[in-house]
């Protein structure tokens, strides 16, 4: 049976997942920001690396649709997801999907951060300066404009191309080659495990939406 203290324990696991996250994401930004130029890297062990790179796009570097458009899509997913998250407590939900939601939400904001206020109150990182903070809207790029700080790399496979494949065959081939930050992995890993183990409860919001489109008609 659902009661207040069931409610009130969800709702501060989720706030408490969602701000280590926070905090370990920029924690770790910070370092590198401040700590590193641009495209710097140094060697952990023969399979990790940390290599300071930004980007304007999604995770991975990927980039799918204009900065601007991308924050605001970020900062209404966000919104959605919440939304939804908030819901579920107040109606019971299973721990694991609440851990799962809380980190995909978490690291989307971790790098909506970045989006939003990096631009703002650092200079702009070079290959010859490391970056610093400046006086707050006088840094390298306008409110939402900023870009998105990665530094994890992980080459566990570096070889090349056999000769007999065409077009690739003896270029150099690198596994896992992208570099992303630790809000990237909490949502690759908190999405990864919802469909995984959460199947069930996604197909419910699908059954949701369905149903009212159905009273709507009516």
């Amino acid at each position: 049976m659902l009661t207040d203290n069931h409610v009130r324990q969800n709702g501060w696991l989720a706030i408490i997942i969602v701000g280590a996250i926070l905090f370990i994401d920029q924690a770790i930004k910070l370092y590198v920001k401040t700590d590193m130029a641009l495209h710097e890297s140094r060697q952990v062990t023969s399979w990790f690396y940390i290599s300071f790179i930004e980007n304007n796009g999604m995770a991975y570097g990927m980039q799918l649709m204009p900065k601007y458009m991308l924050t605001l899509f970020r900062v209404v997913a966000i919104a959605f997801i919440g939304g939804y998250l908030y819901r579920q407590i107040c109606r019971g939900i299973k721990v694991g999907y609440l851990v799962c939601l809380s980190m995909v939400i978490a690291g989307a904001a971790g790098n909506l951060i970045d989006c939003l206020f990096y631009g703002l109150c650092f200079e702009e990182s070079t290959p010859w300066h490391v970056a610093a903070f400046t006086d707050f809207g006088q840094g390298y790029a306008p409110f939402m404009m900023g870009r998105v700080v990665d530094m994890f790399y992980f080459p566990l496979i570096v070889t090349t191309y056999p000769e007999w494949i065409p077009i690739w065959g003896g270029e150099p081939f690198v596994f896992f080659s992208p570099v992303f930050n630790f809000a990237d992995a909490c949502i690759s890993v908190g999405v990864v495990a919802l469909l995984l183990f959460y199947r069930a409860e996604i197909s419910k919001i699908e059954i949701g939406k369905r149903e009212k489109k159905s009273d709507g008609q009516e």
